[in-house]
């Protein structure tokens, strides 16, 4: 079946829209087509400097006839209704077909050939195409990302003919731009196309680039008894920038080598695009660096290596002035900066997040085991960072700087350590912090973060989130389970809650500081409403990390409905809660759990339970008695083993009542004319459901 191939050719594209920008390819040209009834084989887009492509196979040669039966008004509407109806079914009256009461209209097209529809999608695709930012050049009215020079659209090897904008469709395309023979090419396929482009040095495919740099780089490190230090995000950023990408090995200076790695590996990474390179016996980085070039030179790349050497040098330099110069200055002595650095208008200024997190850091010390004393000096130098000249110069180092300035001016190594790694986990593959001292100061951060913003009722609403309020949850569930930290969250929140200060933007004093404002909080159950939100903030965030994990959300809610605030107790018993309901005994134990419950609620519509336990009458069904002795012992095995918080032990003594449950639901009316007999029933269930709920809410569990 036929291909259809499209290239759009402009200059330059930024390197960070080209996948995003190949995926919207993809998606609006699938769209397109699927719109008129042509589903193709197989399409692949790629996305480089100076193109984008779109390669479709499989395409039928035309669209088919298709007929649909549109839906009109009513029999006996308004003229008006019917006109209309007619006007956009494009039939006349007498063509309209009843029934059910409602007018439809048969409509039959004719199918169009696929060039005539392929020319229409490519039209719209241009004209609508999301680019994050555009432009538009000369005097037409045209927005691309850059300056749109050729339009390649060939079906079945042939033009498909268009204009836009002055910009004819055809059959000719470029290839590199210096090392190309300089003349536009003709290209008949995709397999034509490809090959033409790789003769004129240019490699189509991002992976393909991918590879062809990290091959070359590692025999050029392999060459010199090096190893490249390896970068995923700048990787996928210079295959972006070169379509004939070349590595290219050079030299630094070694003198730069005693300033920090991350200030080396920063500065080439962020102002020039180099990969850091590094001697595989010590693991520390070598004086030499790994640019990549976009052209292949006489000289092997020598005066390429020579001339971004220089450039390297300049910056280093800059950053070795700022190493010097901010050592010269303590931590301490720097935070009077930040009182003239805003945080957020309704939440202060820097200086004073300083100040809570220092009190809170002081309060989490003695529950996570951490020195009170280096938890707060931590948490009152972790910021100060931010008024240095290096975190000024590369804002990327903040809390990595502070780390090294903290040893230089001989603060603990444990302090130090918590202001280096006081922001992790900022991602999921970042570690979080093991240190005590660190993991509190971490911990105080993000919770100071979460409780003011919450507070300030600036809250995550569906993708919108411009305070990176997820992360910081995520983070203080990450650093909370996997370093097994036991903390009652509800009292913690609710105490800093209680700390935080609201300012009033418009109302500032002469010396322009801004005044508080009266905060009205509405307490409930010791906490204000902001802080019950946050709680239930984070058991959504616990969802999604559970999910990940393979855990099922209705679990999280059937443990949190308890009220508990422990997140290691909580996990612990979702993990038990999982294990149980895959089993016959759980999955029957929570049926007559729900079956209690249905009935239960019944009853409490009508009035008040009848309180206390059950009683063992002589003359009642065996099953009911049996149950009542079930549950005398198995009563005492569960409350050891939730106070033991082995949940696993808990669950296999409920699991001893199910059968008990099961005779009780086959051999005995509940609902007997009986007065008393209904009574001492109805206690009993409650008695089961009771005892259930102590592990979990069981209403709460989908099944």
């Amino acid at each position: 079946m036929p291909q259809l191939l499209v290239e759009l050719f402009s200059e330059e594209i930024p390197a960070r829209m080209q996948a995003q920008a190949a995926r919207d390819l993809e998606r609006m040209a699938r769209e397109h087509l699927a719109a008129e009834g042509l589903l193709p084989e197989g399409l692949k887009t790629f996305a480089g400097a100076r193109r984008l492509t779109l390669v479709a196979d499989g395409l039928p040669a035309a669209q088919g006839d298709r007929h649909e039966d549109l839906k009109g008004p009513r029999v006996g509407s308004p003229d008006q209704a019917i006109e209309g109806f007619l006007r956009k079914a494009g039939i006349a009256r007498d063509q309209l077909v009843e029934k059910d009461g409602l007018w439809f209209a048969h409509i039959h097209r004719a199918g169009r050939p696929t060039p005539e529809i392929v020319a229409e999608m490519v039209d719209k695709i241009v004209r609508n195409f999301p680019w994050p930012k555009s432009m538009t050049w000369g005097r037409g009215t045209l927005r691309w990302v850059r300056p749109l020079k050729r339009i390649v659209c060939l079906f079945d090897g042939e033009v498909v003919p268009f204009f836009i904008d002055g910009i004819a469709s055809g059959d000719v395309t470029e290839g590199h731009r210096f090392m190309g023979s300089g003349k536009p090419f003709k290209v008949k396929d995709f397999d034509s196309y490809r090959d033409k482009l790789a003769s004129h040095f240019v490699v189509l495919d991002p992976e393909e680039r991918k590879d062809k740099i990290m091959d070359g780089a590692r025999t050029l490190c392999f060459a010199r008894n090096l190893e490249l230090v390896e970068d995923e995000g700048l990787l996928t950023e210079v295959a972006g920038l070169a379509e004939w990408p070349t590595p290219v090995l050079g030299d630094m200076d070694p003198a730069f080598l005693d300033l920090p790695p991350e200030v080396i590996r920063t500065s080439m990474r962020t102002h020039q695009k180099y990969f850091a390179v590094r001697d595989p016996r010590s693991g520390k980085l070598a004086p030499h660096f790994l640019t990549v070039a976009n052209i292949e030179a006489a000289d092997g790349g020598k005066e390429i290596a020579r001339g971004n050497a220089k450039v390297l040098s300049a910056r280093l330099n800059d950053a070795r002035f700022f190493w010097d110069e901010d050592r010269k200055t303590k931590l301490e002595d720097r935070l009077q900066k930040l009182t003239g650095v805003t945080f957020h208008a309704k939440l202060g200024t820097m200086y004073e997040r300083v100040e809570r997190i220092e009190a809170l850091a002081r309060e989490l010390a003695p529950l996570l085991g951490a020195s009170e004393d280096q938890a707060a000096c931590a948490a009152r130098v972790a910021k100060a960072d931010l008024a240095t000249g290096m975190v000024g110069e590369f804002p990327e180092l903040q809390g990595v700087m502070g780390g090294y300035y903290a040893l230089a001016e001989g603060l603990s190594v444990d302090i130090a350590d918590a202001v280096n790694s006081h922001y992790r986990p900022q991602g999921p593959q970042d570690e979080v912090p093991r240190g005590r001292v660190a993991l509190t100061v971490a911990l105080a951060d993000k919770i100071d973060t979460l409780v003011g913003f919450f507070a300030i009722d600036e809250k995550p609403t569906g993708s919108r989130d411009p305070y990176a309020l997820r992360r910081a949850a995520i983070g203080v569930i990450r650093i909370v389970l996997e370093t097994g930290s036991r903390l009652a969250l509800k009292p913690i929140l609710a105490a800093h809650d209680e700390r935080i200060q609201l300012k009033d933007p418009a109302a500032k004093s002469a010396s322009g500081i801004q005044f508080g404002v009266a905060r009205f909080r509405v307490i409930k159950d010791g906490a204000s409403q902001e802080v019950h939100d946050l709680l239930e903030f984070l058991a959504d965030r616990l969802k999604v990390v559970l999910r990940d994990q393979g855990k099922r959300h209705d679990l999280v809610d059937a443990v949190f409905a308890l009220g508990d605030d422990d997140l290691v107790r909580i996990v612990a018993k979702v993990q038990a809660l999982d294990s149980f309901l895959t089993t016959e005994d759980g999955v029957n134990l929570l049926a007559g759990y729900k079956r209690a419950g249905n009935i239960l609620r019944a009853e409490e519509k009508k009035g008040p339970l009848p309180a206390g336990p059950s009683i063992a009458v002589p003359t009642a069904p065996a099953e009911e008695g049996a149950l009542i002795k079930a549950l005398d012992r198995i009563e005492p095995l569960v409350s050891r083993a939730l106070g033991a918080e082995d949940y696993s032990a808990a669950m296999r003594a409920l699991s001893e009542i199910r059968a008990p449950v099961d005779a009780f639901f086959e051999g005995v009316l509940v609902n007997s004319d009986v007065s008393a007999e209904r009574e001492n029933r109805l206690r009993l269930l409650a008695q089961v459901r009771d005892l259930m709920g102590r592990v979990a809410d069981f209403s709460q569990v989908n099944g």
